[in-house]
């Protein structure tokens, strides 16, 4: 029998489960591009439910229990002694998500003789250290394009949030009951006619791609691997070959690549002061893109008129963390794909990799970012993970 470790996001404030403010959720079967939503054999759980607290489980309990399996939930991953570190050592299996990262670091990897596999519930498996998993003899997994639109929406969103001055506008007749019309305008615009460009144009840059072409804007990319050419002229895509001509050319910028060696600390004060003055960084990928206090300055000084975005680092943020008190910022927790809609698919992935894990079948390959444990067996599909 197997031990599972799931460390999830503390349940609501206010006690499991919330009050819910709708009946059900759309069914979505399938993505764009063909790929097909998870496919479990069985749920244990209402779509639209909040499954990626410690209560929520991502519905897995009662699968795991009757199998026989140990399962074990926490949300204390932080600190000498915590949950995660004391019960790390004996698991198999360790799911975690991107919003609440258990950071399977060399050390943990090393003190965990029995893991085997780590799934992410959701995409972005950056948290755990992949040569070290690799070494380890370990499968990485997580639920590709599971959340992916959820993320795309939330990039657009917080683009309008940000041109529009919302939020100012929205704490004026809200937390200073007034009326300050020109107070609240005093820094909106519209997108309509400015150059947006996305960093990234794998499954969640194409999806903003295209959910902002009605916006009547000029839209321009930049990506390792260059799109087909009729998805460009569908678009009507500006490709640019280099970061630095990306950022120069636009007012909005949507950062949607991994972190990696050669992403990490990419926007320092160098590329942001080479952006139009009054730019604006959207940023849903992974804080550690941005150099955090080059961001601060930057908003400080006017060359940027905002900054977004609903990743930081370490995650949770620190009370004292600077992002929470710089100015013209609309920050979010790391919640663009944990939207109830995006829960459903994501727990059933978990179950479905977790299902032929446990039963010996193969994982589908589009799921797998280390194949340590040879889990995709033959003829497995196999797709680009975002």
């Amino acid at each position: 029998m197997a031990k599972i470790l799931a460390v999830l996001y503390p349940d609501p404030v206010g006690g499991y489960p919330p009050d819910y403010a709708r009946d059900e959720i759309p069914t979505i079967t399938g993505y764009p591009g063909g790929q097909t939503a998870p496919t479990p054999q069985a749920i244990d759980f209402t779509p639209g439910q909040l499954l990626g607290c410690v209560s929520g489980e991502l519905g897995l309990r009662r699968f795991l229990e009757e199998r026989g399996h140990t399962f074990v939930v926490t949300s204390d991953k932080e600190g000498a002694g915590s949950a995660l570190d004391r019960e790390l050592p004996d698991s198999d299996v360790v799911i975690s998500q991107p919003f609440w990262p258990a950071y399977l670091t060399p050390e943990r990897i090393a003190a965990a003789p029995r893991l085997k596999l780590a799934i992410t519930a959701g995409i972005g498996s950056d948290h755990v250290d992949l040569p070290s998993a690799i070494s380890h003899g370990m499968t990485v997994a997580e639920v590709t394009f599971s959340n992916s639109i959820s993320v795309s929406e939330h990039a657009v969103m917080q683009m309008l949030t940000l041109v529009h001055n919302y939020l100012p506008a929205h704490d004026w007749v809200t937390t200073q009951k007034g009326w300050n019309i020109a107070d609240s305008v005093s820094r909106a615009y519209d997108i309509e006619g400015m150059d947006v460009g996305v960093l990234g144009s794998g499954r969640i840059g194409q999806a903003v791609l295209r959910r902002l072409k009605p916006f009547g804007v000029t839209l321009h990319y930049c990506d390792v691997h260059r799109l087909p050419k009729g998805v460009e002229e569908e678009l009507g895509l500006i490709y640019h070959p280099d970061v630095r001509s990306l950022a120069s050319s636009i007012d909005v910028l949507s950062i949607h690549t991994p972190l990696h060696p050669q992403t990490q600390n990419l926007f320092d004060d160098e590329l942001i002061g080479a952006m139009k003055r009054g730019a604006y960084i959207v940023n849903t990928a992974r804080a550690l893109i941005v150099n955090r206090d080059a961001v601060v300055r930057a908003l400080n000084s006017g060359q940027l008129a905002g900054y977004a975005g609903d990743v930081w680092y370490p995650q949770p943020p620190p009370p004292d963390h600077p992002w929470r008190t710089m100015p013209y910022e609309a920050m979010t927790p790391h919640v663009s794909g944990s939207t109830l809609s995006a829960q459903a698919r994501y727990a059933a992935g978990a179950r479905e990799i977790l299902e032929c894990w446990l039963d010996g079948r193969p994982v589908r390959q589009e799921y797998l970012i280390v194949d340590g444990g040879g889990l995709a067996g033959a003829g497995a599909r196999s797709y680009t993970v975002a």
